[in-house]
């Protein structure tokens, strides 16, 4: 199979490095500097490169705030059989994209991160594809995944966003939170120097995406959650109450077992 990928970035190489020993491969990016770190693979630099490498499958790699840009862009370019498709963490407009595009489509999430994950050994990672999918194109990303180790779930657009919402707006409101109220630390302990690099971690992701991620339809209902239990651990922590304590200590570990 004939692949364009989008987007010489971390997941973009990342693709690229996945899928080149098995399909001829192509990537294009409008950085040229990242095409310098693309092997086995053919290095696009111009838009007529694209129409004569005539792909038979379209993955949009780009940064988040990017994604349906880069499409509308390339898609003049592209075979009508061509089918294409985005791994985009947020899917805001791409459902509206794809209704519209005359182009079949695959959308998917791999819920890994070169931020956090290891590319290695991704036996306890996830993948999500949507459910609206095009076959074929899921098809082939299930094979994909399965290779990878992956757990594979397959959501609608609407049950990904819920998910979303749930997954990471938690964790980045959290260590938005912790990292807010900071101050140097001369001797650091073995959990916050945990949470450190989590914070660090997650503050060289891209704005756009934690903003995106953040303004996430269903993330003032978790939000508001965060508010209800630490008003209520407030609560226990100013009357030392420590049958109450004990009590929410017990659901926590009820919630993470």
């Amino acid at each position: 199979m004939k692949i364009l990928i989008l987007g010489a970035g971390k997941m973009g190489t990342f693709f690229c490095d996945v899928l080149s020993f098995k399909h001829e491969v192509a990537v294009y990016d409008v950085n040229l500097e990242r095409l310098r770190f693309t092997f086995h693979a053919m290095r696009l630099s111009s838009l007529d490169e694209i129409r004569d490498f005539k792909p038979d499958l379209l993955i949009n790699a780009v940064t988040v705030k990017y994604t349906i840009q880069a499409f509308k862009e390339i898609l003049p370019l592209l075979p009508s059989n061509c089918i294409i498709s985005d791994i985009a963490s947020v899917k805001n407009g791409l459902p509206e994209f794809y209704a519209t595009c005359d182009h079949p489509f695959v959308s998917t999430h791999p819920m890994f991160g070169p931020t956090f994950a290891s590319l290695s050994n991704l036996a306890n990672e996830n993948a999500i594809i949507i459910a609206e999918s095009d076959h074929l194109g899921k098809v082939f990303f299930k094979d994909l995944y399965n290779e990878l180790n992956l757990n594979i779930f397959e959501y609608t657009f609407t049950q990904h966003d819920e998910t979303i919402a749930y997954s990471l707006s938690i964790p980045f409101a959290s260590t938005l939170v912790f990292a807010s109220i900071m101050k140097h630390q001369e001797a650091p302990g073995t959990t916050f120097k945990r949470h450190m690099a989590i914070a660090k971690g997650l503050m060289s992701e891209d704005d756009y995406l934690l903003q995106e991620i953040l303004f996430n339809t269903h993330t003032t209902e978790q939000l508001n959650n965060i508010q209800r239990q630490l008003t209520r651990l407030q609560q226990i922590v100013a009357s030392k109450d420590s049958i109450e304590m004990k009590k929410y200590l017990n659901e926590v570990r009820s919630n993470i077992e």
